[in-house]
């Protein structure tokens, strides 16, 4: 008895199946899901980027609830927040405790008196692409322009209030009227999508400290257990692994690599990580 081959294949539909479908021949890398960091300044783009422009008449910060521009009709939102949009907030409180071990409270400093942050956009702004795609909506800014955070006033007179259209962030085919698992090209132009990646690349190894980098470089390496059972190891922009300790990336301290050093001279600086160790390991010193 033989048995007969399938006579159909399963196509994808819905724009969940065409987002996560890789065509035969294609590497996992080709996903976007797969992207080094892609929630956040990646390798390869900065998908933050989309959200700049999903309000018609307004531009904002990729990473801020900041207008960096607008148009004529709007020009007087340039440099205000947005605080709320269809009566969903895209700000929160900051909390959490001042010194290790101590209680939580509100974080407020300086620059942010109300100890508020932005809200990523693609959590605050979810339900309002969820039901008014194409749809005009109420966007509470702040009255006059605000360099520093702010939070949502009790008194909601103290907000400008105006109406815009939330774009779609998928394309829609014109031939059978049915949404693409494509980008619209209303929300990024040519470009876009890298505009905020540091150039050259190198830069973003030494931009921030501590696990920044976590999802894409290592960052604390070679680590063993010590006599008082604490861990010892190397930061992996170490210019030398012997002594072995974790050096705080401060910006100027000499024992780490350069700016410089990351330029001219990455692919012989920068080491390979293989199970949390440099590969191959080499009496300490990787090979080079």
């Amino acid at each position: 008895m033989t048995q007969s081959q399938p006579t159909s294949t399963i196509h994808p539909a819905n724009l969940s199946a065409q987002l996560h479908y890789r065509a035969a021949g294609n590497p996992p890398s080709t996903l976007a899901a797969s992207a080094i960091s892609n929630a956040f300044p990646g390798l390869e783009f900065d998908f933050r980027n989309i959200w700049r422009r999903i309000f018609e008449g307004i531009e904002l910060h990729e990473a801020d609830n900041l207008v960096v521009r607008a148009g004529p009709k709007h020009k007087n939102l340039e440099g205000c927040r947005l605080l709320r949009v269809a009566g969903e907030p895209v700000v929160g409180a900051v909390s959490g405790p001042r010194f290790p071990g101590g209680r939580s409270q509100r974080l407020v400093s300086t620059d942010n008196p109300d100890g508020v942050m932005m809200l990523e956009w693609s959590n605050s702004l979810a339900r309002v692409l969820d039901g008014h795609v194409n749809q005009k909506v109420p966007c509470d800014f702040t009255k006059k322009p605000s360099p520093n955070p702010v939070g949502i006033p009790s008194d909601l007179s103290d907000l400008q209030t105006v109406e815009l259209t939330v774009r779609p962030v998928f394309a829609t085919s014109e031939a059978v009227n049915e949404r693409l698992a494509v980008i619209d090209e209303q929300l990024v132009r040519p470009g876009d999508l890298t505009s905020s990646l540091c150039s050259p690349w190198q830069n973003d190894y030494r931009e921030c400290g501590c696990y920044y980098w976590a999802a894409s470089r290592p960052d604390f390496v070679n680590v063993d257990i010590d006599e008082q059972g604490l861990s010892v190891g190397n930061n992996w922009l170490s210019e030398h692994r012997e002594p072995k300790e974790y050096v705080l990336d401060r910006g100027e301290d000499t024992r780490l690599l350069t700016y410089d050093d990351l330029f001219r001279e990455w692919q012989q600086q920068l080491r390979f990580v293989v199970g949390g160790r440099d590969y191959p390991d080499t009496n300490g010193e990787a090979a080079r």
